[in-house]
């Protein structure tokens, strides 16, 4: 076949060539036990499968299929309608002949079009896998996702990239330096169809030609003919490298100094190497109660709400939501009393160990521990010290 992409050409076949998630397709993993099973109890379950672009979705519905020796139908939401579907299911007979449908992106499907495959999934007549970079729990409606079983993949290791740049380069009969190898990887920023697709423009613009690739084995990529391809710069930040925590380390910084515009700058910094999104929101999570703390308490909630709001959108549109804390953080009022406060009491917990609660304020459940004292004298609004007596009267928060 002339002109495929060399994402497809490389597609596993079986569930052995698939790279990555382990945790589904290695020895213990629930998609390998669920098809070992197949043969005694011919079963199968409808799946919803949620993970990043590039994470072998499309890959695995297919390979399950071929190993359930089943029909498969592949659509995607974007531009299939429930009649379509419909259509399909309409042709299918005994249970045990029920074909595969793959629906991508079926978080694009509305509620009524959710609702049409509802019956069809619980009466066995196919086998429904959906796939979705979306939070399911917000995206697909309850009485479908209850009678399906959500697959978790997660984004590809630099490990897993390394391994299908291999075969990308044994494919294209090139070879690519260390620097160049570790540009394109972190570029990819775990997504396996745009690491072989930068990777076949890259051999293209730097002289193969897909009809004479035998004629130059020797060819080496370089950063700079990687760079051609992506059309920008290295912004790329190695995950656990010096670099990744000086800018980290800047955000932080920025904002406590409420310095709106170098956070902002070290925002984007971040934002176009490709950081995960929920990395940064979790920092300023923390960053919400540990430096702004009770001068600013809403400043936890919005912090929150932008994390659930990345979680739930993603890149590229949640950028915007992680400027929007951004802002709001480095403008609000900051204090570290209660921060401080606690590790204060952290400190002594730790020197003095389990001190004796005092009885007034100990539960009382029995009439035994009644007799002991145990709440005599608990008074709801009492201005007294409640600390142990070693500690009677310290004061942790200085407001």
């Amino acid at each position: 076949m002339e002109n495929v992409p060399l994402p497809e050409k490389l597609r596993p076949k079986k569930l052995t060539e698939f790279v990555g998630q382990v945790h589904l397709v290695g020895k213990n993993g629930v998609i390998s036990k669920l098809l070992s099973n197949k043969v005694t109890n011919n079963y199968f379950p409808s799946l919803i499968f949620w993970g990043p672009p590039g994470s072998g979705k499309t890959t695995l519905a297919r390979i399950i299929a071929s190993e359930l020796k089943r029909e498969f139908y592949e659509f995607s939401a974007v531009n299939t309608s429930s009649k379509d579907v419909q259509k399909i299911i309409s042709q299918t007979k005994p249970l045990f002949t029920s074909p595969v449908v793959f629906i991508d992106e079926i978080h694009r499907f509305n509620k009524a079009q959710q609702d049409k495959l509802l019956p069809h999934v619980e009466k066995g007549q196919i086998i429904l896998i959906g796939a979705t970079t979306e939070n399911p729990s917000f995206e697909v409606i309850g009485p479908l996702l209850s009678r399906c079983r959500v697959v978790t993949l997660n984004q590809l290791s630099e490990k897993d990239l390394g391994n299908i740049l291999k075969r990308g380069l044994k494919e294209l009969k090139v070879k690519i330096n260390s620097k160049a190898k570790k540009f394109l990887i972190e570029s990819s920023n775990g997504d396996a169809r745009v690491l072989l697709n930068v990777l076949e423009i890259t051999s293209n613009l730097a002289g193969v030609k897909p009809d004479h690739l035998e004629g130059v084995p020797g060819l080496h990529l370089t950063i700079n003919h990687i760079e051609q391809a992506l059309q920008r710069r290295q912004l790329t930040f190695d995950k656990q490298g010096e670099e990744f925590y000086n800018v980290i380390s800047a955000f932080i910084k920025s904002m406590r100094a409420s310095n709106v515009d170098s956070a902002l700058y070290y925002l984007a910094r971040m934002v176009e190497a490709g950081q995960d999104p929920l990395y940064i929101a979790r920092r300023m999570v923390v960053f919400a109660s540990e430096d702004i703390g009770m001068a600013q308490p809403t400043a936890l909630v919005v912090a929150n709400e932008v994390f659930r709001a990345c979680e739930t959108i993603g890149y590229p549109e949640c950028q915007i939501n992680l400027m929007h804390a951004v802002v709001y953080l480095a403008t609000a009022k900051k204090s570290r009393l209660a921060y401080d406060a606690y590790f204060r009491a952290v400190e002594d917990v730790k020197k003095f160990g389990n001190l004796p609660v005092p009885l007034n304020i100990r539960n009382a459940p029995t009439n035994l521990m009644k007799e002991l004292g145990y709440g005599k004298g608990y008074e709801a609004y009492s201005k007294e010290s409640l600390l142990p007596d070693k500690l009677k009267n310290k004061k942790y928060y200085k407001p």
